[in-house]
């Protein structure tokens, strides 16, 4: 017997529906608190230690990297765990409660090493509160993601639930940079030398973090009965279960492609947020208002994109999506540094410059969130196309791979970041205040790292996205034939069908 659902009447073992918006809305916000921790790890964490602290650059980007050794199990591990937990609130809620304090705590943490700390201690606490920090918010992180994806199957209301998150996202960015280069880090109060000025900010993002995740908890319990049951399977060791999911995930073309096309852009992603602060206050030498406006027009950009990507994806395929984002992202972070370096571009402390910059981050940003929209909405169709494979729904395994992808890429980015800022003997220290304290040949090399450097591996990326060959009518045949599986009158065999 058809239900009905929001405007929309659905048939009954059809997931092809339309989420309400108090749903979408409390999924979205759950994004806010990892905009809040990505900015803070990718921006500050580096600078803070590297540049405040006096720990050498690779020591730091190692730190960071160590890090990430861990994710390569937690992720897939929560990914996997999720797919199969069973509780009264479903597989993915208990994970999201769970999680918000440790990340609170953990995150505090990593701003707050105690005073007279050598070389190693600080690298050892790096490490363990790195770990700790990525741990917590993968255990809420993934099975979000995987939430997402359950929640409908419909082709366009599945970007839709991708736009939400993506808006939050961007927003939990934008606050992040706010609450820094509006107050904590603003020059009144120090700037970012101040080592001072960490402790208080660290705390208000983690307060920020526990609140919002709660709240998209509580806010999208209300789906559980729409969502997927763990999969009848027989019980094994955790991570012998997670080797296999993993092994099946892996067995999907469509999840290859996309999983090693992110994979250069997540390192892309990490060196250049490595580096940001370094560009912005050496190589352009903005003040801490400039900074601001620079992060605010390129949040904005995110944030605005999202309204074209719902639109855009209506009447293309989500890979045009994901390869118009990532080649115009690539462009506008090449040609501001090339420009400068062949000296026709506006000259540092003029107004000229500061608009131009604004233009390039606003583009960038609003260029990026058609790739971001569209990939996550891509995901959630590989989940399906997966289940139609092998009668299993695994939106877990796949998220925490490409959750754990860019974790360690991204943090792989910033040992590159780090390495690099060795390789061309940046000076540290907090006499370092503008670009007149630097040599200008390392300034140079600074940008050329920056800038053409990290935007040529997208043609990689761009490669791998052009394999991807999951379209819009291949996923109505697949997702007719799970709802026929799905009817009461198939229901009464429980052995899923395997399709090639």
């Amino acid at each position: 017997m058809p239900i009905r659902n929001a405007r929309r009447v659905v048939a009954a073992g059809s997931k092809d529906r339309l989420v309400p918006f108090s749903s979408k809305l409390a999924f979205g916000v759950g994004q806010f608190a990892e905009g809040l921790k990505n900015t803070a790890f990718g921006a500050f964490v580096l600078f803070y230690y590297n540049q405040v602290l006096g720990l050498p650059g690779t020591l730091a980007g190692a730190a960071l990297f160590i890090a990430l050794l861990f994710d390569a199990i937690t992720d897939p591990m929560a990914g996997s765990l999720s797919d199969n937990f069973k509780s009264r609130l479903g597989r993915r809620h208990p994970f999201m409660y769970a999680s918000a304090v440790p990340l609170g705590l953990a995150f505090l943490g990593l701003f707050a090493p105690p005073s007279g700390m050598g070389e190693w201690g600080l690298f050892a606490w790096l490490v363990v509160f790195a770990v700790l920090t990525r741990m917590a918010m993968t255990l809420y992180h993934v099975p979000h993601l995987a939430l997402g994806a359950e929640m409908t199957e419909n082709f366009n209301e599945r970007t839709r639930v991708v736009a939400y998150r993506q808006f939050f996202a961007a927003l939990g960015v934008l606050t992040a940079y706010y609450i820094a280069f509006g107050w904590f880090f603003s020059d009144e109060r120090g700037g970012r030398v101040d080592a001072g000025n960490y402790m208080p900010y660290a705390l208000t993002l983690a307060i920020l973090m526990v609140v919002t995740i709660w709240y998209s908890a509580y806010g999208t319990q209300k789906e559980i009965p729409f969502l997927s049951a763990p999969p009848p399977r027989p019980k094994r060791n955790p991570l012998a279960q997670m080797v296999l999911d993993l092994s099946e995930a892996f067995r999907n073309r469509s999840f290859r492609w996309l999983f090693f096309g992110v994979l250069v852009v997540f390192i892309m992603a990490g060196v250049n947020s490595a580096l940001d602060l370094y560009m912005f206050q050496y190589f352009w030498d903005l003040t801490s208002d400039e900074m601001w406006y620079l992060q605010l027009a390129s949040v904005a950009g995110l944030m605005l994109g999202v309204f074209l990507t719902v639109a855009l994806l209506r009447f293309t395929e989500k890979r045009f999506g994901v390869l118009l984002g990532t080649i115009v992202w690539a462009v506008c972070q090449v040609i501001p540094v090339v420009l400068r370096l062949l000296e026709v571009f506006p000259a540092n402390g003029t107004i000229a410059l500061f608009y131009t910059l604004v233009v390039f981050r606003f583009v960038q940003g609003f260029m990026v969130q058609q790739a971001l929209t569209a990939f996550g909405s891509m995901m959630a169709d590989v989940a399906d196309e997966h289940d139609y494979q092998t009668g299993a729904r695994q939106e877990g395994i796949f998220f925490g791979a490409i959750a754990f992808s860019h974790k360690a890429t991204s943090g792989f980015g910033t040992f590159i970041g780090g390495l690099g800022l060795d390789i061309i003997a940046w000076p540290t220290g907090t006499e370092i205040q503008s670009a007149a304290d630097v040599p200008a040949q390392t300034i140079v090399h600074l940008g050329l790292l920056y800038g053409p450097v990290v935007a040529g591996f997208s043609v990689i990326s761009v490669w791998c996205y052009l394999h991807y060959d999951l379209t819009r009518a291949r996923h109505a045949e697949i997702v007719r034939e799970l709802n026929a599986r799905r009817r009461p009158a198939r229901a009464r065999d429980p052995t899923p069908t395997a399709h090639p």
